[in-house]
């Protein structure tokens, strides 16, 4: 059960981290949200016990305050869906390479272990990198120097060869043929196996992983080469199919540009734009000028900025075939290690204003479909830091925002790493049938209000 207020996560928050996201929820044009009233909601909830759902604390007060009858009994009925829920069967999940997003991956599936049903996490696949190299991996889950320590105990079981993590064994299994495991000696049947390597993006080198007993699915954590499915959740997740046994779930910066692009073209039309990202370096980069096979990369991540290549922009158009052809894109890699910025140029067909631009977003943001999706913020401190660990896919400024009749510029935020995490769990979820249930029902949203 995931609480929230209008989509700004309750879980794991000290008490002044309650205040702030009752006083951030505030400054976003919403009623002072009294947290006796959260309160009394949430302790509500804890006696009703429903199964597994995504619940808007703030929603669920303000829907009870134009409702007559006594918390429970409005909760109960307005929870049924939820309360009467049958939990989601067991699904195995096994991560094929535990870099910086596998791990980012264990971390949330860790964290939303439940009682055995929805998404489990049960291995994580390496190729042996040292003697040590089961202690160097659960060090590496347990510590990390931009998304901090992780919540709970790490530790080995060096003769099964497992990692614990907070009482979940996760199987580690030193391979490098996808096709050559047998992952039911390991109790591991009909998984869904995460590709993080990039190695295969195409549909032959991806069903290496379906030859191996126990695998039934694949999703791949970067952009697929066509006819792969690229999927950027909140957007076309809905395509996803029983049948669909190869999946990829795109690209960090596809999944933070196409939702707001997506939310943009239904209010305004996109006739034409250029996005540009601000990207952080990755590990395909150099500490310092080496030679490289790519363009530019040989040179120091850490002490330049470095024009490069991106696809984002037509992979759009896999996800909002409506764009095809209309968006170009570029990237500079910056000398930071997470977060990223997008900016978006675009010509639209209805002119605009920037406060109107502005609150529409900012009602997406909170109110729509999208909301799992785009976040929105209004203020002149912020910089990148203060977005790590966003569960959002992007994060529109509006105090960026240029809008000029028929020409809008929009930067957004993203969290390169955790926010398309996040993503790339939704997109599991979806194929597992264990997304979980969202009450209330979110509201369309337009322009007009």
């Amino acid at each position: 059960m995931v609480t929230s207020l209008h989509g700004h996560r309750l879980l794991g928050l000290s008490a002044t981290g309650l205040v702030e996201v009752h006083e951030r929820v505030a400054q976003l044009g919403h009623e002072q949200l009294a947290l006796e009233d959260s309160l009394a909601v949430l302790e509500a909830l804890r006696e009703l016990a429903p199964g597994a759902s995504s619940l808007d604390v703030a929603r669920l007060v303000e829907e009870h305050a134009a409702d007559e009858r006594p918390l429970a009994e409005y909760l109960r009925e307005a929870l049924a869906p939820a309360i009467g829920a049958t939990a989601a069967a067991p699904t195995d999940v096994v991560l094929y390479g535990f870099g910086r997003i596998g791990r980012l991956l264990a971390r949330i599936l860790i964290a939303h272990t439940g009682g055995g049903s929805g998404l489990r996490l049960r291995a994580i696949v390496v190729r042996r990198g040292a003697e040590n190299d089961l202690v160097k991996r659960a060090s590496l889950l347990q510590r990390d120097s931009v998304h901090g320590k992780f919540a709970g105990s790490v530790t080995v079981d060096e003769d099964a060869e497992q990692i614990i993590a907070n009482g979940t064994r996760i199987q580690v299994i030193y391979s490098d043929d996808p096709a050559a495991i047998d992952y039911t000696v390991y109790g591991i049947r009909d998984a869904i196996v995460v590709d993080n390597t990039g190695r295969w993006r195409d549909e032959a080198g991806l069903s290496q992983h379906l030859q191996s007993p126990g695998v039934a699915r694949v999703l791949l954590t970067a952009p697929g080469k066509s006819p792969l499915k690229n999927i950027v959740h909140g957007i076309n997740d809905d395509s996803i199919d029983a049948g669909d046994r190869i999946l990829s779930a795109a690209s960090c910066t596809t999944n933070a540009i196409t939702p707001v692009l997506a939310a943009i073209d239904e209010a305004y039309g996109v006739v034409k734009g250029h996005v540009e990202t601000v990207h952080s370096f990755t590990n395909d980069q150099n500490l310092i000028d080496n030679f490289h096979k790519g363009d530019r990369r040989g040179r120091s991540a850490v002490l330049n900025m470095v024009i490069t290549e991106t696809g984002a922009a037509q992979a759009v158009a896999k996800a909002l075939p409506q764009l095809e052809g209309r968006l170009t894109g570029s990237s500079i890699r910056v000398p930071t290690p997470d977060v990223s910025l997008a900016v978006l140029h675009l010509t639209i067909e209805r002119p605009a204003t920037k406060e109107q631009v502005n609150d529409y977003l900012r009602r997406v943001s909170l109110h729509s479909k999208l909301r799992q999706q785009i976040d929105y913020v209004e203020s002149p401190e912020v910089v990148s830091t203060d977005f790590v660990g966003s569960h959002r896919a992007g994060i529109v400024d509006g105090l960026a925002t240029i809008a000029d009749e028929d020409t809008l510029i929009l930067y957004v935020w993203y969290d390169n790493e955790f926010g398309y995490s996040c993503q790339v769990i939704r997109v599991l979820e979806v194929m597992a049938g264990s997304h979980p249930v969202v009450l209330p029902a979110r509201r369309e949203v337009t322009l007009a209000g």
